[in-house]
C-alpha cells in the first residue's frame, strides 16, 4: 500500500506536460504490444499470404487511429481547445502539405471504393503493373511492360502517390474480370486462298478457347450480379479487311491477362505451321515490283535515248 501510495503522490507532483509525454509513450507502446500479440496469433491460425497482408494492414491502420484519438484527448482537454487547434492545423497543412493531404485523401478512396487491391494489374498514368503493397501515401506496383515486350515483368517495384487516382484514368485488368480481349493479325497475299484460310483461323482459335471460354463464362457470371460487365458470347471470332500488301485476317480471342504473351505464342506456332501446310497460303510482307516494257519497233538507239545522227 505504501508503495502503491508513493507511486500516485510521484505521479500527483508531475507536472501536466511530464504526464502527457509519459501517457502518450504508454498508449504507443501498449498499441504496439497488442497489434504484435494480433500478428502472432493470426500468423499461427492462417496460412493464406494475402489474409495476413490483410490483418497487417488493418491492424496498423486500426491501431494508428486509435493511438492518434488517444494522445489527442490527452493534449487537448477542452473542445474550445481541440477546435482552435485544428483550425490553425488544417489552415497549415493546408499551405504547407498540400501533396500529402492529397496521398492520404487518395487512400482513403482506395481503401473505401476499392478501384483496385493488392494483386491486381492496373494503369495508371504510363505505367502498367501488379499492385503488392498500399499505404497512406503511396502504393508499390511491381512494373510491367516498359523495356519488356508482351506485358511481363521487369523485376522493378514502382511507388506511386495515391493522389494519381485523381489525376489519370485507372484501367484495372483483373478486378472483377480476370480475362482480356486480344487481336492476332495475320496478313496473307491477295494470291493466297484467303477463304480457306480464315477457316483454317478459325479452327485454331476456337482448339485454343476450347478451355479458357468456359472458365471466363463462369467467371462473367458471378461478375454480372455485381456490375454490368456482359458480352453476348466469348467464343473467338476472325475479322477479314484489306491492307496494301495483303487480305487482313484478324482472330478476336479471350486471354487470361498474365498469359496474353503465351498464348499469343502458342497461336503464331498453329498459325506457322498451318500456312507451312497448304501450299495455296502465304504470308503477305512488303515487296517492291519493277515492270519493263520495250518496244520492238523501235531502234536499239531510241531505247538509249540517241538520235539517229549519233
Amino acid at each position: 500500500m505504501e508503495f502503491l501510495q508513493a507511486l500516485v503522490d510521484g505521479w500527483s507532483s508531475l507536472g501536466e506536460v511530464a504526464r502527457g509525454l509519459i501517457e502518450s509513450i504508454a498508449i504507443i507502446l501498449i498499441s504496439l504490444l497488442v497489434r504484435t500479440l494480433i500478428l502472432r496469433l493470426v500468423a499461427r491460425r492462417v496460412d493464406a499470404p494475402r489474409q495476413v497482408y490483410t490483418w497487417r494492414k488493418g491492424t496498423q491502420y486500426l491501431f494508428t487511429i486509435f493511438a492518434v484519438i488517444m494522445i489527442a484527448s490527452i493534449w487537448f482537454q477542452g473542445t474550445s481547445d481541440v477546435a482552435t487547434f485544428l483550425g490553425l492545423l488544417s489552415a497549415g497543412l493546408a499551405v504547407a502539405l498540400r501533396d500529402p493531404i492529397v496521398n492520404i485523401v487518395g487512400w482513403g478512396y482506395i481503401v473505401w471504393q476499392r478501384p483496385f487491391g493488392v494483386g491486381d494489374r492496373i494503369e495508371l498514368g504510363d505505367k502498367i503493373g501488379d499492385v503488392v503493397d498500399q499505404r497512406f501515401f503511396s502504393f508499390a506496383m511491381l512494373e510491367v511492360g516498359n523495356w519488356t515486350h508482351g506485358e511481363q515483368s521487369t523485376g522493378r517495384v514502382v511507388h506511386m502517390p495515391n493522389s494519381l487516382v485523381f489525376q489519370h484514368a485507372l484501367f484495372n485488368y483483373t478486378n472483377p474480370f480476370e480475362f482480356i480481349w486480344d487481336e492476332l493479325p495475320v496478313v496473307v497475299t491477295f494470291e493466297s486462298d484467303w477463304r480457306s484460310a480464315k477457316l483454317a483461323l478459325r479452327r485454331i482459335a476456337d482448339a485454343h478457347s476450347e478451355q479458357i471460354v468456359p472458365e471466363a463464362e463462369a467467371q462473367l457470371e458471378r461478375v454480372a450480379q455485381r456490375s454490368l460487365i456482359h458480352y453476348q458470347k466469348l467464343s473467338p471470332i476472325v475479322y477479314t479487311s484489306v491492307v496494301d500488301v495483303g487480305v487482313k485476317l484478324t482472330i478476336r480471342y479471350i486471354a487470361h491477362t498474365r498469359r496474353r504473351r503465351a498464348e499469343q505464342g502458342m497461336l503464331w506456332e498453329r498459325v506457322l505451321d498451318m500456312i507451312e501446310a497448304d501450299d495455296a497460303i502465304h504470308l503477305a510482307y512488303p515487296t517492291q515490283r519493277l515492270i519493263t516494257q520495250y518496244d520492238d519497233a523501235l531502234p536499239v538507239g531510241a531505247l538509249l535515248g540517241r538520235t539517229p545522227e549519233e
